[in-house]
């Protein structure tokens, strides 16, 4: 069957007390504690569109390249694992002011749709819930 028609998508948003700019910064930064970049094992980030990124989490390697740089508003990459079975999947996020806060948006799509590319959710999950915990506890 064709991997286009059985692709699987995850979509999570998240309220951050903190403007636009502070959470896209954090987001980025792998020594800002509850992001992707800084749970790695080994994290590589070069953070300009062509840019590319390798994170070793839990012996798992997870690499890609920038896409799309915004700030503050929006980053997009790639994102490969063998999760992904070897097909490039893309990741998008956007932050939005809402007052003096920020909605932050992920959307990863292009994902299989089977039991590794469902393992996803788990995984962007567990950062959204972090993230916003370790940027609040920055800003104390």
């Amino acid at each position: 069957m064709d991997f286009a028609n059985r692709t699987f998508e995850v979509k999570l948003e998240r309220t951050i007390t903190a403007a636009p700019a502070e959470v896209f910064a954090a987001w980025l930064d792998p020594k800002a504690p509850g992001n992707p970049w800084n749970n790695g094992n080994k994290s590589l980030i070069d953070a300009r569109v062509d840019g590319l990124f390798y994170i070793l989490m839990n012996e798992t390697p997870h690499y890609g390249r920038f896409i799309k740089l915004d700030t503050p508003r929006l980053l997009q990459h790639t994102w490969m694992s063998p999760y992904t079975e070897g097909h490039e999947s893309t990741v998008t996020v956007t932050f939005t002011a809402k007052g003096n806060d920020t909605v932050m948006t992920l959307h990863h799509t292009g994902l299989p749709d089977n039991k590794r590319g469902h393992a996803h959710l788990d995984g962007w999950t567990y950062f959204m819930n972090l993230f916003p915990t370790k940027v609040a506890e920055a800003k104390r």
